[in-house]
């Protein structure tokens, strides 16, 4: 009982102290805001809560008028209120079947139009077709930008993913969010593999494992008690960043197949937003490699990298065991995410390119 005790105060100790060093980062590294534009733009949302608040917020500050409109009443909304341009955020799973019509009366308007594609390359079969019908594609991933421009679209342009700090920042969590090790996400082939091989080590430490389809892991009996089914909001995503000493980041595996739409085979070379998100947490994240990540993040620096469940397993032993060296790694990357990866750090470059073009 002693033991136990000492146990969980040394735990608070530490975790305030990582806490108070997160913090004067933070006040450090304000959020850097450009002056605001004389631009009135439309916004239309796709539905993922992290994305389209930090959006959404970013804009508000970044130009003069922002307008909100949902997928339905897009032509509607634009032929009423003339925006300098449209924005749309990807363009899938929620928009209806006349989406294409109501973008193709808004150019007629003499109304410039883009879309950020942040799903990419995993429905290609579809963006593949809506990209045609745009002036200015963005997408997250680096290896669709050649494709997009072999189709005949003449503004491509990469912009990557980033992170709203009001909604993924480092808090004090209560004891239902404490974990040795947590991933988030839904259970892909390539997850559920590396799950498998690492359920001996997984299931001696205090782990949590949310998200769905996980029923499909060849271990899950003996894996159920540590996994959380459905799907979890932005919010508590953080808190449970917040409250690990160490978040795994599997990336999702791009292949045609049950999961995606690729159906054009294209490779995924950039980094997810969750890469963002963890940092953004004040938490040491163990990643595995994305071609682009070295552009973003410094392995062995402000997050760590592994090539295979052995090195995953061989590097969360070693940080679970060495403290300091996992409160620097998680200190640095919040450092990084906040100097370089919000969204008003990276929506300017989107701007200045539907600016340039009105």
């Amino acid at each position: 009982m002693k033991k136990a005790h000492k146990r969980e105060y040394r735990n608070g100790y530490l975790d305030g102290y990582r806490l108070g060093m997160c913090q004067s980062v933070q006040k450090l590294n304000p959020e850097q805001v450009e002056p605001c534009r004389p631009f009135k733009l439309m916004y239309v949302p796709q539905g993922f809560e992290a994305i389209d608040t930090g959006v959404t917020e970013a804009l508000s500050q970044l130009v003069s008028e922002l307008i909100l409109s949902s997928p339905e009443t897009m032509l509607e909304m634009a032929t009423r209120e003339q925006p300098g341009a449209v924005l749309v955020m990807n363009g899938l799973h929620v928009f209806p079947e006349n989406h294409l019509e109501q973008i193709a009366e808004i150019r007629s308007l003499g109304i410039p139009t883009a879309i950020w594609f942040v799903d990419d390359p995993y429905f290609t079969e579809d963006t593949a077709v809506i990209c045609k019908s745009y002036d200015h594609v963005f997408t997250h991933e680096l290896g669709c930008v050649d494709f997009y421009r072999s189709l005949g679209v003449g503004s491509v342009h990469y912009l990557p993913l980033c992170v709203n700090p009001k909604m993924f920042y480092p808090r004090r969590t209560g004891p239902q969010y404490q974990h040795d090790i947590v991933f988030i996400g839904n259970a892909f082939f390539n997850r559920t593999e590396l799950f498998d091989r690492l359920e001996p080590f997984l299931s001696s430490k205090k782990t949590l494992i949310a998200g769905g389809f996980w029923e499909r892991l060849t271990t899950y009996d003996k894996m159920s008690r540590y996994i959380s089914s459905g799907f979890i909001p932005p919010g508590e995503t953080a808190n449970y960043y917040s409250g690990a000493k160490l978040v795994i980041n599997v990336h999702r595996p791009f292949e045609p197949g049950q999961d995606n739409r690729n159906t054009y085979h294209l490779p995924s070379r950039s980094i997810n937003p969750r890469t963002y998100e963890i940092n953004a947490c004040g938490t040491m994240q163990l990643t595995d490699i994305r071609e682009d990540l070295g552009n973003f993040y410094r392995p062995g620096y402000d997050l760590e990298t592994y090539g295979s469940a052995e090195e995953l397993q061989t590097k969360m032993e070693y940080y679970l065991n060495h403290e300091k060296e996992r409160r620097q790694l998680a200190v640095r990357g919040l450092h990084t995410t906040l100097r370089k990866h919000t969204f008003t750090a990276r929506l300017p470059q989107l701007l200045d390119i539907i600016a340039n073009h009105v």
